[in-house]
């Protein structure tokens, strides 16, 4: 049951904020707790990334995790489940977190908010369990993804890894190498309580005065970099990949040498422009 008066105004005004988000989704977003609805997630991940019959996360690893203190929570629309999410505790030099394993929601209700509700239910949640931060990964290749992590959100990335889970063998993921980004959501920062309320107003990229490091033909400029960069990232990479792998592999690389690069050589992702851009500046 969800605690009331003990628990930090934090998490209270956060579970309010979540509470409402959900209702604007036409959504209720509740723990997992009954093996039922976690049978349900669990096809709704195994259908989202191509996996039938090799289940991407069991009912029974599920039912675990959840048993063991971890967090799942999914997305109804009446009695159907439309999302889910899962995330694990984690510990480093800065304490406990919370990891955000896996997020889906069906395609009949993409574009409606829902995911949103879910990590704002998952921000509550963390935040009522102790947890100041939540982590994930996610491929810096898919431009929604970035959007939404960066702008949506409000986050920060953290690292860029490369091939972080080795080769994947799922539709979404398969044939290419997994690259990915951390993300580090400070779940009490200011940009995520203003993201909370509207989506973090984007870069104008008519006003950077920036290199383009990556230009959206999938071009590594041989130009100089400057205090700030610019990286493109093409409109569907996971289309892409089904109809040219090779193209595919081209941003791969491209991306790696440009964004991956800078990261690593002290810039930092200061936002993402829905037209495709990563905006970098060096610290």
């Amino acid at each position: 049951m969800r605690r009331t008066l003990e628990q930090p105004l934090s998490a209270e005004r956060a579970y309010a904020t979540a509470a409402e988000i959900a209702r604007r989704a036409s959504v209720e977003v509740v723990e997992l707790a009954d093996l039922s609805d976690m049978t349900r997630a669990s096809v709704l991940f195994d259908d989202l990334w191509g996996t039938p019959g090799n289940s991407y996360l069991s009912p029974s690893l599920l039912r675990a995790l959840s048993h063991a203190g971890n967090y799942a929570a999914a997305a109804f629309s009446g009695d159907r489940l439309v999302g889910a999410v899962m995330g694990f505790l984690g510990q480093d030099g800065d304490g406990t977190f919370l990891h955000s394993h896996i997020l889906g929601v069906d395609p009949s209700h993409r574009g409606s908010n829902v995911g949103f509700a879910l990590k704002q239910h998952q921000r509550a949640w963390a935040l009522d369990h102790g947890f100041g931060r939540v982590t994930w990964t996610f491929d810096p290749l898919v431009r929604r993804n970035a959007f939404f992590n960066l702008q949506k959100l409000g986050a920060d990335a953290a690292t860029y890894y490369e091939n972080f889970y080795g080769d994947m063998s799922d539709e979404i993921n398969g044939g290419d190498e997994s690259d990915r980004l951390l993300i580090g959501w400070r779940l009490d920062s200011p940009r995520v309580d203003q993201a909370a309320e509207a989506t973090v107003p984007q870069p104008d990229l008519d006003l950077l005065d920036a290199t383009v490091a990556l230009s959206m033909d999938g071009i590594v400029s041989e130009d100089a970099w400057g205090q700030t960069i610019v990286c493109a990232v093409p409109e569907d990479i996971v289309e892409l990949r089904r109809s040219d792998q090779a193209a595919a592999a081209r941003w791969r690389f491209a991306l790696r040498a440009t964004l991956g690069a800078a990261m690593a050589g002290g810039y930092k992702v200061v936002g993402f422009a829905r037209s495709g851009w990563y905006v970098l500046e060096r610290t």
